[in-house]
């Protein structure tokens, strides 16, 4: 039996589920979620509790078990408390600034400023100018956005400039020795 899968999920205050077959509809404060189960996969719902099962023993099932009950959580987490990515911006003159709640503008050594328009769900906060926060209440797209925006300029292992997650460690190289 899968240790991660069997363990209940306990839904908190203001948070409701709903399962149409292998549809899951989870609906809170922050807003909605729905995702289609894999069918070799049962939730069942209790009084504030959801149990995630599977139909039999196949591989492809106790694969999917365990995962299936994450994404589950991970709704429930999402439209109850919300997810955030932090990234901070090193490098003279790199900037982020706030267009919108969705649309940031990022100076990042270009030639040109980049903008980047947030998808349906996502929203930016710029606290100061090297620090920007993703957020919303899907953990798989909070995550894509960051990665999409820390790929514009990954970190140079040389002077450590670019977008990087906050807390990262970027491995330094030594550069040339001067004679």
């Amino acid at each position: 039996m899968s240790r991660i899968g069997k363990q209940p999920i306990v839904l908190p205050d203001g948070v409701t589920i709903t399962v149409e077959g292998t549809k899951v509809k989870v609906d809170g404060p922050k807003g909605t979620l729905e995702r289609e189960m894999p069918p070799m996969v049962t939730v069942a719902l209790d009084e504030r509790t959801v149990n995630v099962g599977r139909v039999d023993d196949s591989r492809q099932a106790r694969a999917m078990h365990g995962l299936s009950r994450t994404l589950v959580n991970n709704m429930v987490v999402g439209v109850s408390e919300g997810y955030r990515k932090q990234l901070e911006i090193v490098g003279v003159g790199y900037r982020a600034q706030l267009r919108s709640p969705a649309e940031v503008e990022l100076a990042l050594g270009f030639s040109h400023p980049v903008i980047v328009k947030a998808p349906e769900g996502i929203g930016f906060e710029a606290p100061t100018p090297t620090r920007l926060v993703v957020q919303g209440v899907d953990k798989e797209l909070v995550g894509q956005v960051a990665a999409n925006i820390r790929k514009i300029r990954k970190p140079e292992p040389y002077k450590g400039k670019g977008v990087r997650y906050e807390g990262e460690k970027v491995v330094r190289k030594v550069g040339k020795a001067g004679k």
